[in-house]
């Protein structure tokens, strides 16, 4: 019998990208006039950067905010899923009128990361030559190439100077290097739960979710996106290994222990909760993000280095002018509070370090939207457009 029985699931497509063709949904679009220069060597013809925006750019544009996502974020910071976007907004509670970037009165910005798959030029892309996707030859990047990328998004938007950047985990290696790359551009940064540089064991930990897909017999050497099958296998196994480190091991203990998932029997082949909740969150990411992007971002995290031919770490950092505010999560075991203290250590504009109290591990910057909402109030707490202070509005100004 042809087609799929009622308790088959039809395979995810090759690729969870965006692609053409597909409904827009939020997300403008910027393409690069010239071919991009990298890092390594050589260019990246037709480079185009996916972005959405919220509230509106002043006439002085000294209120643009640029939000930088982590790994497997894209754009769409806030706002419900819907056609072209696969996932609710990753940063609610956040962004938005009376919110801690109040759009009513900041211009906010969020690119998809070059090399991204969500609108952005990456692996999944067509080549500007018609060839088909770009898939395994698509040239290797780094954190700088991404950021000069959005730099030029910002000359684009007429903006010089970015009121506030800020980004968390890969979004934060991208907002060192903007503070670090473009001093000038930068009028106050925050960094959450990030690094000055990629550790062995960041490194180590993501080698292995790289050998997983690549050993994917799906992969083919990242030439995969119109083959009807992707490395579906491959990535998921990449994702339960990234999420464990994501969390924190008491929060699972507390969690899940060593509860059955439901009626299954361990004993006899079944699963306990905590695989059937790595198990939810591998299919998940199958079908919303690209196997080719992973590869691609995670090399280069493990490349990050923000000193790398500048002299070192802290002559790096000393470039920084912009007002800084470095936090760290108590519980993270992947970007332990050590690196966000060298962070602030080493840049003089930073304040003492602060710490986000929360059970859940590296995501704690995700989820604690209460304590990073404080910390961008430390920040922009009172400031309005052009330099002069507001006092803060009531709950009932607000409504």
């Amino acid at each position: 019998m042809n087609g799929v029985t009622a308790t088959e699931v039809p395979l995810p497509p090759a690729t969870g990208a965006w692609r053409e063709g597909d409904p827009p949904g939020h997300r403008q679009w910027h393409m690069a006039e010239k071919p991009l220069p990298l890092e390594s060597g050589g260019e990246l013809p037709g480079a185009r950067l996916a972005f959405e925006t919220w509230g509106r750019l002043a006439p002085d544009r000294s209120n643009a905010v640029l939000v930088l996502h982590a790994l497997t974020g894209d754009s769409h910071v806030v706002g419900p899923a819907g056609p072209g976007h696969p996932t609710s907004g990753w940063w609610n509670g956040l962004v938005g009128p009376g919110l801690a970037l109040d759009t009513d009165r900041w211009f906010v910005v969020a690119p998809n990361v070059l090399g991204g798959c969500q609108g952005s030029t990456g692996p999944s892309s067509p080549r500007p030559d018609g060839r088909g996707p770009w898939g395994g030859a698509f040239p290797f990047l780094t954190q700088r190439d991404q950021v000069t990328a959005e730099a030029q998004l910002a000359d684009a938007l007429g903006v010089q100077r970015w009121a506030l950047v800020v980004g968390g985990s890969m979004g934060g290696m991208r907002a060192v290097e903007w503070a670090v790359s473009y001093p000038e551009r930068a009028g106050a940064l925050l960094l959450l739960a990030t690094t000055a540089a990629a550790s062995a064991e960041q490194i180590a930990w993501a080698n292995i979710q790289l050998h997983a897909i690549r050993s994917d017999p799906h992969w083919h050497g990242g030439d995969y996106h119109d083959t009807g099958q992707g490395p579906h296998a491959g990535l998921g196994l990449a994702r339960r290994l990234a999420h464990v480190t994501y969390r924190s091991e008491p929060e699972l203990q507390v969690r899940f222990g060593r509860t059955p998932q439901g009626a299954e029997d361990p004993f006899d082949g079944g699963r306990y909760q905590v695989e059937s909740y790595l198990d939810h969150h591998a299919a998940k990411l199958v079908r919303r993000f690209d196997a080719g992007s992973y590869v691609v971002l995670s090399e280069a995290m493990n490349g990050h280095d923000v000193g790398r031919g500048r002299g070192g770490t802290r002559a790096a950092l000393g470039r920084v002018t912009a007002r800084t505010l470095i936090a760290g999560v108590d519980s993270d075991r992947l970007y332990p509070l050590a690196q966000q203290a060298e962070l602030a250590a080493a840049i003089a504009t930073a304040d003492d370090l602060r710490v986000i109290e929360s059970p859940y591990g590296h995501d704690g910057f995700l989820i604690e939207t209460e304590q990073v909402a404080a910390l961008v109030a430390e920040l922009v707490p009172r400031a309005v457009p052009g330099g002069r202070r507001q006092p803060s509005r009531t709950t009932a100004e607000r409504s």
